[in-house]
């Protein structure tokens, strides 16, 4: 969800209807073969010292003397990194809010340990990058053009120049895949995967995998939509290419679908309505956009809004359109939409 300036548009607008990109006020163990990686899991190599080598989602292969040491990655990169003992020397994308405090798409790392480059689209300081002296820069990708997320356009040649980039895809497939990519990334670091922290949350996150599908076969009379607000428009997330809803339907959750025509405007992610026709779509719980660059459930005052059965039944949760990519931070986002398909009612 981020290509030229007008894909952008769509891109972020797409992240706000749930895709995953970064919406902003214009902005913005299933087990099928989706789920796994493509060259197998494999794909990349490192001693605790000596060669590094990594082939990312693009097919490009990036080849180093020595395991990079100075790291720079899209914020929820770094987190996931984080997650898994990894730490990265500066960050590009939402990594605090107003207040200062760390934005949801920073996870558990330490924001004021790690040089900040840009904290919104469009922003990325070239100066501060060169500074860090880069091994490599880690980020996903929202299409399957390999544009890299959050790495600005206007900037990408004099960004390549500095060091080589791995990209990560989160378009078109399960979370699964792209979170086996980061565990083969992070392993290729030089992280302990062996670790009771790593092989824990990946347990969890299997259980967690089997009590929502569990909770999908008990209601499947029960409607689900994934929502984003923005001021003018709420845009309602198609399942197809966004990692996080793509799997949640495979594990049996019944979404509501809006038609690929009336998802063309959104790139094929979303559909824009109107406050004034917010409530088109039946669905008994609304997952909404977590991400600071949304309006927050709590902060719409529409209406229309709030005549909606499921916010009448208070059945509104919190969604993860750009999930932080490890085992840990997933666990929360099976869980709670797990709960939520136990305790809800059919209000639609």
């Amino acid at each position: 969800m981020s290509h030229a300036r007008a894909i952008h548009l769509s891109r972020r607008g797409l992240l706000a209807a749930g895709g995953a990109v970064g919406l902003g006020v214009a902005l913005a163990a299933c087990g099928d073969d989706k789920g796994k990686a493509k060259d197998g899991g494999s794909g990349s190599s490192a001693a605790k010292s000596g060669p590094w080598t990594f082939k990312d989602d693009r097919g490009k292969t990036v080849k180093l003397d020595k395991i990079p040491a100075n790291i720079v990655a899209f914020t929820g990169v770094g987190a996931a990194l984080y997650d898994y003992g990894v730490q990265v020397k500066g960050v590009f994308g939402p990594t605090t809010t107003t207040g200062g405090k760390p934005d949801v798409q920073a996870g558990d790392m330490d924001v004021s340990k790690v040089t900040v480059l840009g904290n919104a689209w469009g922003q990325f300081n070239v100066e501060k990058y060169a500074a860090l002296a880069p091994d490599v820069l880690i980020t996903t990708m929202f299409d399957d053009a390999g544009t890299l997320w959050y790495v600005p356009e206007q900037s990408t040649k004099q960004i390549a120049e500095l060091a080589p980039s791995v990209g990560i895809s989160v378009y078109d497939r399960q979370i699964t895949q792209p979170l086996q990519r980061m565990w083969d990334l992070a392993e290729s670091l030089g992280a302990d995967m062996k670790a009771a922290k790593v092989t824990d949350a990946k347990k969890r996150f299997e259980a967690a995998a089997a009590r929502l599908r569990a909770a999908a076969k008990a209601k499947p009379h029960l409607k689900v939509m994934a929502g984003s607000a923005s001021d003018q428009l709420f845009y309602v997330s198609g399942t197809h290419l966004s990692i996080d809803l793509e799997y949640f339907k495979a594990l049996g959750v019944n979404f509501v679908e809006p038609p690929e025509s009336a998802k063309k405007q959104g790139g094929g992610w979303y559909e824009s309505l109107s406050w004034e026709n917010v409530d088109k779509y039946q669905a008994d719980i609304i997952m909404m956009d977590d991400r600071s660059s949304a309006i927050q459930p709590k902060d719409i005052t529409k209406p229309t809004w709030k005549k909606l059965p499921a916010v009448k039944a208070g059945q509104v949760i919190a969604r993860s359109p750009e999930p932080i990519l490890s085992y840990d931070k997933c666990v929360p986002l099976l869980t709670s939409l797990a709960e939520a398909l136990e305790k809800a009612k059919k209000v639609s």
